[in-house]
């Protein structure tokens, strides 16, 4: 057995786990413990021995992540075959503080725990993990990968909003950028795919999935991101709004009744895709569309704008842009996203070549065609392999 790494990313109530060779980036065993806290809990789990799927209580994360480990030793064996040399989690907010993987320790739980602030729905439970994985696994390193790292390194006319300096400073209110994980492993895969050098191209990423953002990285550094203090700015996504006016939040504050608690629910959850058409999955959305849902069209096109302004003005921004790249969930696999996206930019040297974008392959693979002075690529994301890379190179 080669030494592993194992990547744990827990959520509210649920915890997603993969076991990764890194020196090959392979897979060796994944699963998802989901509804935790309640009396149905199921758990997914497929290695070597084969998948397996269970329904049963699952108390609190303890239990869950107990329940993964004991699938790594149903077959008589324990989970010390498998060669676990480090823990990788991922963290989602790590502040001005973590701008690295950092190995975990007692001082370093504290201060994530004093940035669940900024990230109350994200930070805790990437806590419980850690926690719990800690205690069972107490002889091996554990490393935090942080989704803001990658963009420690935005101009501060990226990341500073104009309101007023000492309340900001005050309540450390600034744009900090989620996805860096997938953001960082994404272009450098773009750059290997071309064969040119990282420090030496201009790069839009679009990271499309259920959440959605992109990120301008020029010459290897993130100079500009869409998403902000919050994972909730930026991009319309599955149910979260992006952009928004905050006069509107007010607006709803003083005359519609709204608590903030009903706003948060309605920006995080009732919005974006869903709050547009009733549904937040791209391939329910082109269905409606298909039936001449006219709600669900606007939804699209509301989607499309949004994205293509963000395209321009990144490529403003950086004076230009050598290759853009769709990766995620409706990136990978949504070719009339990718053509709609960047539909009429031949004048700017962006042309997508309608045969390739329609093709199924996996692996990366370039779009564009074969005179687009831009290069259009599919990379598929794989956060999990980022982290247990970044994790392997810590130990």
């Amino acid at each position: 057995m080669p030494r592993t790494v194992l990547v744990i990313n827990s959520g509210s109530s649920s915890i997603k786990y993969q076991l990764i060779d890194p020196v090959a980036g392979t897979p060796l065993a994944n699963g998802v413990v989901e509804r935790i806290g309640e009396s149905d809990g199921v758990i997914n789990h497929s290695d070597t021995h084969g998948n397996v799927e269970e329904t049963t209580n699952i108390a609190d994360h303890d239990d869950g992540l107990r329940l993964a480990f004991d699938m790594f030793s149903r077959d008589g064996g324990s989970l010390s075959d498998w060669n676990i040399v480090a823990v990788g989690h991922r963290v989602v907010h790590g502040g001005t503080v973590f701008s690295q993987p950092t190995i975990i320790t007692d001082d370093v739980v504290r201060t994530v725990e004093k940035l669940s602030t900024l990230a109350p729905l994200h930070n805790p439970p990437n806590l419980l993990g850690i926690e719990v994985a800690r205690r069972m696994l107490p002889d091996v390193p554990h490393v935090a990968v942080f989704d803001t790292a990658f963009f420690h390194t935005l101009p501060q006319a990226a990341k500073t909003y104009a309101i007023d300096s000492a309340v900001a400073e005050k309540h450390g209110i600034q744009r900090y950028g989620f996805h860096g994980t997938s953001h960082e492993y994404v272009s450098r895969r773009a750059a290997e795919f071309l064969g040119k050098p990282y420090d030496s191209i201009n790069q839009i990423v679009l990271h499309l999935g259920n959440g959605a953002s992109a990120s301008a990285v020029q010459a290897g550094q993130a100079v500009d991101t869409t998403m902000g203090l919050t994972p909730l700015e930026g991009l319309v996504m599955g149910t979260r709004s992006g952009d928004i006016d905050p006069g509107a939040l007010l607006h709803l504050l003083r005359v519609g009744g709204y608590s903030v608690d009903e706003l948060d629910q309605l920006l995080n959850r009732q919005s974006g895709l869903k709050g547009l058409s009733g549904v937040n999955d791209f391939r329910a959305l082109s269905e409606l569309i298909s039936q001449g849902d006219e709600q669900a069209k606007l939804t699209y096109d509301v989607y499309i704008h949004r994205l293509r302004k963000y395209v321009g003005a990144y490529m403003l921004e950086m004076g230009g842009v050598d290759v853009i790249t769709f990766t995620a969930g409706v990136g990978e696999n949504a070719p009339q996203v990718r053509a709609d996206a960047l539909a009429g930019l031949e004048r700017l040297g962006i042309a997508v070549d309608s045969a390739a974008n329609a093709e199924r392959v996996k692996g990366p693979r370039m779009i564009s065609t074969p005179d687009s002075a831009v290069a259009v690529l599919v990379v598929p994301t794989n956060e999990e392999l980022a982290i247990a890379l970044a994790a392997w190179d810590m130990v």
